[in-house]
């Protein structure tokens, strides 16, 4: 890096300051921060890699009451961040901001494509190779990278979804190339920004999939049943679902029940299990819960395609409050209820 101090941003030096200081040292600065802040530091240590010895030295002086150790060649890149992430709020919570990150900084490298609508996206991908839809969609966001998914014919689909799901770390290069070529299919004039690494894997055909409509979901999973069996199974233990309620906090079920018609609700909880019913009337308003009871007791017999729609509406509103971050979704096997 040979730019200047003066041209350094507040966030870059902080980074700067924190490379050239011991692991230990540097781990109690980033635990003063919350994981907001910690997401942009993370990200300006992967982008900064190495500093100029001038640069870190004049940098370091203006944090001349930070204890620094070390040489002032100072070294960046995924390792270090992913490091001090984990030293700083532990392996689970630092796998989560390293996965923002990389979602941030990957993402970039399509963001001419944010304003296409998904039947231009798919004409643009058109002829593609899956594993290059792929490429694209796992660098959407996931409420835009759906309704392309769904917009593809069936078969195809399927390949892409497998691909999606097994996908690795693409190198900068080949995402660049990509990136580049559709740019100029798209005849777009917005100039791609340099991408560290690819986003694929399970968890982004999760959240693909979890924007999905009912009948989507259900003909794509039973599709990766037959192509791959191991991938499908591992994309429903991710999964969020209705009954996932159950393992949210208190103040959570509620900032999402707060935006769920009570017709909507209603009928999701037609069959569904006692404790996920007694989460959902504990944590509404006395109000709600008569209306709620009304639209109850006025339901008849419902298709069951209607009780997973209405359920995966609730999914939706839980997703799109954690993608705001609102709401935090806790994942793992923990089996706590909500009083």
């Amino acid at each position: 890096m040979s730019a200047t101090v003066a041209a350094l941003s507040g966030t870059q030096k902080v980074a700067v300051v924190l490379m050239n200081m011991d692991p230990v040292r540097a781990a109690e600065v980033m635990k003063q921060f919350n994981e907001a802040e910690a997401e942009e530091i993370a990200a300006e240590i992967i982008r900064l890699r190495r500093v100029d010895s001038a640069v870190s030295e004049a940098t370091i002086m203006e944090f001349h009451d930070l204890t620094v150790k070390g040489g002032r060649n100072s070294r960046g890149g995924r390792d270090i961040a992913s490091s001090l992430l984990e030293a700083s709020f532990g392996s689970e919570r630092a796998a989560g901001v390293m996965n923002r990150v990389a979602s941030s900084m990957a993402g970039k490298a399509f963001e001419f494509l944010d304003t296409a609508e998904p039947g231009q996206l798919v004409s643009l991908l058109d002829g593609e190779l899956p594993q290059t839809i792929a490429l694209v969609l796992a660098h959407l966001r996931a409420e835009h990278a759906s309704p392309v998914l769904a917009g593809l014919d069936s078969a195809l689909r399927t390949d892409v979804a497998q691909a999606i799901g097994t996908m690795g770390t693409a190198a900068p290069e080949a995402v660049r190339v990509v990136a580049e070529t559709l740019k100029v299919r798209a005849s777009a004039v917005v100039t791609s920004r340099d991408t560290e690494a690819a986003v694929g894997g399970v968890q982004p055909l999760v959240e693909i999939i979890n924007r999905s409509d009912i009948s989507m979901e259900r003909a794509l999973l039973d599709s990766l049943d037959q192509l791959d069996p191991e991938l499908a199974e591992e994309v429903r233990s991710r999964m969020l679902t209705f009954a996932d309620l159950v393992k949210f906090e208190r103040k959570d079920v509620q900032q999402v029940l707060r935006g769920i018609d009570a017709g909507v609700l209603a009928v999701a909880m037609k069959g569904s299990p006692e404790p996920v019913i007694e989460v959902i009337r504990a944590n509404i308003s006395e109000r709600n819960r008569e209306i709620l009871e009304d639209e109850i007791q006025s339901l008849g017999p419902v298709r069951m395609t209607q009780v997973e729609e209405a359920r995966a509406e609730v999914v939706r509103a839980i997703r799109d409050l954690e993608a705001q971050g609102i709401i935090t979704v806790q994942r793992g096997d923990e089996d706590e209820y909500v009083a």
